[in-house]
């Protein structure tokens, strides 16, 4: 499956008697958007936290390849990097779908999963993903630009496309600077070339026994009743929850909500 890349991380240092926490975010995110998480996570008597960056994503090496089982591989490079015997492996939307391969392929290292906002089928329509894509590749900013103005040229230009100004705000936390020239580090290319990987799920036939959490959003699609045959197949000891009023980044919608959710999902001290 190719070879694994070495994942950029951030480490929240937390309870050594704990175990660590490893946090996953989803398609066009960054450790970054887990944060915020983690230090409330580890305030609130966590063990250590990482977050990390998904190849293709923030601070992590490119590659051509981007399926789960590829994603998943450098996870499991990168806990066996940090002598990371066994971790509490949280998700959202792609980053869920990379911890719930993880578990399914290497269930020894995963304590327990949960899994935000994402179950193990496929999701939303690849079209609404290939407009995106198609929008931020045609995005034309000019040299020598101060930041600014570059974030505005650029919103303006995906706002025909990407309606929504929180996901056009989300989006352009992807545009860097690079020597007066600016660029969007996540791989457009290997992202749109594998939408409809990431939009699936692999194929597992033995289940995952350790405890699962999925954790919704009342007010997003992504996780329905008619999920629950196979996320009930997979993870047989899976709770399903819905934090109500959030969308699909529940932990952004509901922070407090989704601290306390997982808090009380983590083995008691």
């Amino acid at each position: 499956p190719g070879r694994a890349v070495p994942l950029a991380h951030v480490e929240v240092g937390g309870r050594g008697d704990r175990p660590p926490l490893v946090l996953l975010h989803g398609l066009f995110g960054s450790h970054g958007n887990f944060q915020t998480v983690a230090k409330a996570l580890v305030r609130r008597g966590s063990g250590k936290v990482l977050t990390l960056d998904a190849r293709n994503h923030g601070g992590s090496p490119h590659s051509p390849l981007m399926t789960y089982e590829a994603m998943s591989l450098d996870v499991q490079h990168l806990l066996t990097r940090l002598g990371i015997t066994k971790c509490i492996l949280l998700g959202h939307s792609m980053g869920g779908k990379t911890a719930m391969t993880l578990a399914l392929q290497r269930p020894d290292l995963v304590e327990r999963l949960i899994s935000v906002d994402i179950s193990p089928v496929s999701t939303a329509p690849v079209s609404e993903f290939s407009a995106y894509i198609s929008a931020m590749k045609s995005v034309k900013i000019p040299d020598g630009l101060p930041r600014s103005a570059a974030r505005q040229l650029a919103d303006d230009q995906l706002r025909p496309v990407v309606q929504l100004p929180q996901l056009r705000q989300f989006l352009l936390t992807n545009l860097v600077e690079v020597e007066g020239r600016y660029i969007w580090r996540v791989n457009l290319e290997a992202i749109s070339h594998h939408l409809p990987d990431i939009m699936n799920f692999p194929v597992f036939h033995k289940p995952y026994h350790g405890p699962a959490l999925f954790l919704g959003g009342s007010n997003s699609p992504y996780i329905s009743s008619k999920d629950y045959p196979e996320i009930q197949r997979l993870f047989p000891k899976a709770d399903v929850q819905y934090i109500t009023g959030a969308g699909h980044i529940v932990h952004q919608d509901k922070f407090q909500e989704f601290i306390t959710a997982v808090l009380n999902f983590l083995p008691p001290p």
